[in-house]
């Protein structure tokens, strides 16, 4: 299989406009996530994809690749169209506020597709236990529930499962945004409209459900620092300097 990973960043986010464009020790977010996606190695290629000149100049002015593409609603959709032209298999969608994802749990991503035969799997996705209640309950952060095979039954902002039972010891997941996609239901995904819940919960994966794709979700222990608020830089840049 070609698997290639591609970084969507856009640069006017809702809650912190700009936060690619902000430092990370002596680099800025975006190439801090470039740099150590490629450093991997587990990619035939990787690059941005982006409708900012500015974020496409950041890149390329430190040697990697971007490609500029039109103005998207989400990340999904603009990978698509970044790749619709591109000899590939498996594509990998790393966030570009995900600045210190590891190796493992990508090469987790791709063993899915190994080990699925029949290609019964649309996209694969990661997940983490959440433990605090102020984090189950902080709706920055998407929660997944899954059925006994691991497949994603919803995401949601709002807390799920809901836990009327008391006595019932439930756990509860964080949805990690990184995607593998298959190609041909990445580009497929693009061409299909948005349905109420994904624009209720502003969640690009509940798309996928809706129109009955499945999507696997693998557990993972790692921990990193996804950057959707300046408090949330703050602790990236404590987490760099430790």
């Amino acid at each position: 299989m070609k698997i290639i990973a591609v970084i969507p960043a856009r640069y006017e986010a809702s809650r912190f406009p700009a936060k690619l464009m902000q430092m990370l020790g002596d680099k800025t977010v975006i190439t801090t996530t470039y740099q150590n996606v490629v450093e991997t190695g587990l990619f035939d290629e990787v690059f941005v994809a982006t409708d900012s000149e500015i974020i496409f100049d950041e890149i390329a002015k430190n040697g990697g690749k971007a490609v500029m593409t039109g103005q998207h609603e989400t990340g999904s959709d603009r990978i698509a169209e970044a790749v619709q032209n591109i000899d590939c298999d498996i594509v990998i969608n790393v966030q570009g506020d995900e600045p210190f994802l590891k190796l493992e749990p990508l090469q987790q991503l791709i063993e899915v597709f190994h080990h699925d035969e029949n290609q019964e799997i649309s996209l694969a996705s990661l997940k983490i236990k959440l433990h605090e209640k102020e984090e189950i309950e902080n709706p920055n952060n998407v929660k997944v529930i899954t059925d006994n095979n691991g497949f994603a039954l919803y995401f949601s902002r709002s807390v799920i499962p809901f836990h009327r039972e008391i006595s019932y010891n439930v756990e509860y997941f964080k949805h990690i945004g990184v995607y593998a996609f298959r190609k041909h239901a990445l580009i497929q995904f693009s061409k299909l409209d948005m349905k109420p819940l994904e624009i209720s919960e502003k969640i690009e994966c509940i798309r996928y459900l809706e129109y009955g794709m499945k999507i696997k979700m693998i557990e993972t222990n790692f921990v990193g620092v996804g950057i959707d608020t300046p408090e949330d830089l703050k602790k990236a840049r404590n987490l760099l300097s430790n």
